[in-house]
């Protein structure tokens, strides 16, 4: 098949790998175009150093980037090898770094990529020119090494122009704007013509926002520059015949990295001041005089990198930085790549802020994307480019994030950490009255969210709560504890604010969410669903709560920007249904406790009794003066309500009900609490817990689907998989109070790697710690004993039946 009019506008590492992936896949009407002479056109591609580190706290980026070793190790160009493969060492140079690294060690096992922690001798033994007086530890993967970008983008466009694929490659041709008819793309317009298309992928690096304004899309990207120096001759050096034969070296306390090529040394620094460029300002190829992706080598910015440098490698003080330049490279607000289609122009596609390290597993994974419909490789959930909201396009959130991504490329980064300025963003209308309370806010989605309230230091009398290691124990008070236990004990106010909301409407509404759920949310007015959106191949996109509020209304909880996306592309054509963000209007306060129904009951006239307002219902009602609608369900495990009400009316709600809760006992309860709750419960979370590469009865979530409703999207692929889940989301708990691990880790079944942890807390009122596992579904029976890889020592672990508090629901339903 010849498949749809395809333009790839960029042919370096991305587009190059694109072109091969799609063409290898039956779409042959397929041009690439660049401003550049091929294979070396002068974008980030050209003059990227190669160096290729697998090892990534996300699980995604490591595949990807495994994927790119793998490809590129098998690809050569008349005999030159387009990677070689030398092994990457990260050496530490001082006592935190070093149980980093071992932190590290636990993703990169994790993710399934060999890796072994050295000793200081066995770094120096790998890597001759380290000091071993400033070495205490070293990570290394064999499998990493230096790509050859410029070769890779040759061997791979060879593949894609064979005759059995016939992909046109057109260098030198400037791309000066997008055509589009009636919301689609018709093609692309060069310097030397028109070229008709179907779908477009930009693939242009540091140029694509201005590419992707042409099609009316803000991409939310920076290009940065980034200091790359060579040696001159190092006599230790002398006669090395290959280009490489150490390990690619990293020292990322001074934010710095090292190549071999021949008797040189490469030099790469992150330790200069943050250096962005608007992209609108960098000169095509045809008119920069030169490689418009390196700019002029600031030499004083390298002092201090080269005074490092002799340092940790004594071998180069015989040497001088011989020459250098300040590379453009891109840059996004969370660190990974923008992949996906445009909101707005069908057709319209990019593959932006893509490193040569998973250049070519983001070309397989967009491949698939487009002639599949989905991608199957990998799970892209983070990558996906309509995953930010709104103020995270906004220019100066853009800038201020990506510089400050680069001062942090190589910090030692908490799971918990705030992302930083700009800060605070979004604050809920209860936000002042938390601070009087002496809320300590992290944040989320640009949200200030309370992690607990000092104000509750009182419950700490007469409470034993355990306190975790030094690592566990930051952005920790044992206040989330007491406040935890006093949730089961009495009655908590927690600020949901943060959780999205979609109103659904029109007489299309029903339908259109009927065919998204796995369940059956068309039922009657006041029915609140907790279902499933599925991809066509099964994978769950998101878990979310669907409340009825009227023949054509809907409420719907979701997950992040990435629902509404999804939601949005399915409208029905006809305009019969509507979808619209209605966060930023509301808010809403969780009320749960034992005692919740003690302090609603009496602010309202309705019946919020067992039988008067049931579990999973709905009611639009008024709380005092305030008009509000209550949602009975808890994501911590307790009777209550979710109580939303617009945002000039919020302040007012949560004045009324802490009025009413204070007297008996009530507490203001922060995110820790609540997600020690939310896993003594068993419930999970998108994102965390489970993502696009899991179906429903992997993570548990059979209960969910409904096979015998009509069709819904996933639905027939998920024919046969109930009986055949071959791995589970499985809860293990841990009985060394100070071993609370945070997620990421490897899950051992002796010494063979078995699965990784997701989520992780104490429980603090089932008194143990507990944690949530991928594992083999014939590791995932109770009762295995299993080991938590954590920072470089075993935490011994078991399988465990769950829900761990509450299993018969007498609780949430009384």
């Amino acid at each position: 098949m010849a498949g749809p009019r395809v333009v790839i506008i960029g042919a370096g590492v991305v587009g190059a790998a694109l072109a091969d992936e799609i063409s290898a896949r039956g779409w042959t009407d397929v041009t690439v175009v660049d401003q550049g002479p091929v294979p070396a056109t002068g974008g980030s591609s050209s003059h990227a150093p190669g160096l290729v580190f697998q090892t990534n706290p996300s699980r995604t980026m490591t595949h990807l980037a495994r994927y790119t070793v793998e490809k590129l190790t098998s690809l050569d160009v008349d005999g030159e090898p387009c990677f070689l493969q030398v092994g990457g060492l990260e050496v530490a140079t001082g006592p935190e770094r070093l149980a980093e690294l071992r932190r590290r060690h636990g993703w990169i096992t994790a993710w399934g990529v060999e890796a072994r922690l050295l000793a200081p001798d066995e770094c120096v033994a790998a890597h001759p020119l380290l000091d071993p007086g400033r070495v205490l530890g070293g990570l290394l993967v064999p499998t990493d090494g230096l790509a050859r970008a410029v070769l890779a983008v040759e061997a791979q466009l060879r593949r894609a122009r064979a005759r059995a694929r016939g992909v046109r490659v057109l260098d030198r041709h400037e791309v000066l704007d997008i055509r589009t008819a009636d919301g689609e793309i018709t093609g692309v317009r060069t310097d030397h013509g028109d070229l008709g298309a179907d779908i477009v992928v930009c693939c242009a690096g540091i140029w694509g926002p201005r590419i992707a304004r042409m099609a009316g899309m803000n991409l939310p990207l920076t290009p940065l520059a980034h200091q790359f120096a060579w040696s001159g001759p190092v006599p230790a050096l002398a006669g090395q015949r290959e280009e490489a034969v150490r390990p690619i070296l990293r020292h990322q306390d001074a934010g710095l990295y090292y190549r071999d090529r021949f008797d040189r040394l490469g030099i790469g620094s992150y330790g200069h001041r943050p250096m962005p460029v608007r992209a609108d300002d960098i000169l095509p190829v045809g008119t920069a005089g030169g490689m418009p992706s390196v700019l002029d080598f600031t030499e004083d910015d390298f002092a201090p990198a080269w005074t490092e440098t002799r340092s940790l490698l004594p071998a180069t003080r015989e040497a001088k930085v011989e020459d250098g330049i300040n590379g453009l490279f891109s840059f996004t607000t969370d660190n990974f790549p923008l992949l996906g289609e445009s909101p707005d122009v069908k057709g319209f596609w990019v593959a932006e802020a893509v490193w040569v390290t998973h250049s070519a597993g983001v070309g397989r994974a967009m491949a698939e994307w487009l002639v599949d419909g989905h991608c199957s490789s990998f799970d892209l959930h983070e990558c996906d480019v309509n995953r930010f909201e709104p103020h995270q396009r906004a220019p100066e959130y853009v800038l201020t994030r990506d510089c400050r991504n680069f001062v942090e490329v190589y910090d030692i980064l908490h799971p918990l950490q705030p992302s930083g300025e700009p800060r605070p963003l979004r604050t809920s209308p209860f936000h002042f009255r938390q601070r009087e309370h002496g809320a300590y806010f992290l944040e989320a989605g640009g949200w200030e969210r309370p992690q607990w309230y000092a104000s509750n230091a009182r419950l700490l009398n007469g409470r034993s709560i355990p306190t975790p290691d030094d690592w566990a124990a930051r952005y920790w008070s044992p206040i989330v504890g007491a406040e935890a236990q006093a949730t089961r004990e009495t009655v908590a106010l927690y600020d949901m604010t943060p959780l999205k909301r979609l109103e659904v409407s029109g007489p299309g509404a029903a339908a259109l969410l009927e065919r998204l759920c796995t369940g059956r949310v068309a039922k009657s007015a006041g029915s609140v669903t907790y279902t499933l959106l599925l991809d066509h191949d099964g994978g769950i996109r998101s878990d979310i709560t669907v409340a009825r509020l009227g023949r054509d209304l809907f409420q719907v909880g979701v997950n992040g920007n990435l629902d509404l996306d999804w939601i949005t592309r399915h409208l029905p054509a006809d305009g019969t249904a509507q979808v619209r963000d209605i966060t930023p209007g509301t808010c809403c306060v969780g009320l749960w406790g034992p005692r919740a129904r003690d302090v609603l009951q009496p602010l309202t006239e309705d019946d919020f009794s067992d039988t008067g307002l049931k579990y999973f219902r709905a009611r639009r009602t008024h709380v005092g003066s305030v008009p509000v609608t209550a949602l009975r369900l808890s994501y911590v495990g307790e009777l209550g309500w979710e109580l939303y009400t617009t945002a000039d009316l919020g302040l007012r709600l949560w004045d009324t009900l802490w009025r009413a809760a204070e007297p008996l006992g009530g507490i203001l309860a922060g995110r820790g609490a609540f997600n020690s709750l939310r896993l003594e419960k068993g419930y999970r979370s998108f994102g965390t817990d489970m993502t696009f590469e899991h179906d429903p009865y992997e993570a548990g979530l059979g209960f969910a689907v409904r096979p015998d409703k009509d069709d819904f999207i996933g639905k027939a692929a998920l024919e046969g998989r109930r009986t055949d889940v071959r791995r589970r989301l499985t809860c293990l708990t841990i009985d060394d109070p100070r071993s609370v691990v945070m997620g990421k880790e490897p899950v051992y079944d002796g010494d063979r790697v078995v699965g990784y942890v997701t989520s992780a807390s104490y429980g603090y009122t089932v008194g143990t710690g507990i944690a949530y596992a991928w594992l083999p579904a014939e590791r995932a029976v109770p009762g295995t004993a299993l080991d938590i890889g954590w920072f470089g020592r075993r935490v011994k672990a078991v399988v465990t039946e769950e829900p761990l508090f509450d299993p018969a629901m007498t609780r949430l339903r009384g």
